[in-house]
């Protein structure tokens, strides 16, 4: 298997590579059982991060990372859904296209929460921001429930993601042409 070496809040990952279509492949950041890097990661953000009352984050693999910097900064986080559950009551909802999943996509945010997010400053944390259409979906749901957004985070910015002013990260991610050299 290729994999792509980065070195992320002081640690060093090889992560696998894999073909998005005919000319591009991404390098797959994955926190999932990698306490040791979400702890860092978390760390490193915080340190970036304006003053936030609240987190939301899509539900992906962003949740290690989120959970940590509330663990860290004793803020509460949120969870924006990718199904509808019968606790959420009359959830809020947008639709959202991700490039690392077929289809449209819908976010929720449960009734009982939204109030949570009403006239607070609100982090939004993920992983990897690419193509930004998980974010602007998340900002939606911020919007609708009365939050205020302060801040914008993820890991790794992802190709032309890099080179926007409106999001914090710690490393920029390049896309990977399928010859093994890199793109933006």
């Amino acid at each position: 298997m290729k994999t792509y070496r980065m070195t992320i809040a002081g640690l060093t990952r090889d992560l696998p590579v894999f073909p998005i279509n005919d000319k591009i492949s991404i390098a797959a950041f994955i926190l999932f059982g990698d306490a040791e890097m979400t702890v860092a990661c978390a760390r490193d953000l915080l340190k970036k991060v304006p003053d936030f009352d609240i987190i939301i984050t899509p539900e992906a693999k962003s949740i290690p990372l989120a959970h940590e910097m509330s663990r860290q900064s004793g803020k509460k986080y949120i969870v924006a859904r990718k199904r509808e559950k019968l606790y959420m009551g009359k959830p809020f909802s947008v639709e959202v296209q991700s490039i690392t999943t077929q289809g449209t996509q819908k976010l929720f945010l449960s009734e009982y929460e939204a109030p949570l997010m009403a006239g607070k400053r609100v982090l939004i944390v993920d992983d990897v921001i690419s193509t930004g259409a998980s974010l602007t979906a998340v900002e939606e749901l911020v919007k609708k429930a009365g939050g205020n957004i302060v801040g914008c985070c993820s890991v790794l910015a992802e190709g032309e993601a890099a080179d926007r002013g409106d999001i914090i990260f710690l490393e920029p991610l390049p896309l990977l042409e399928n010859d093994g050299e890199t793109t933006k």
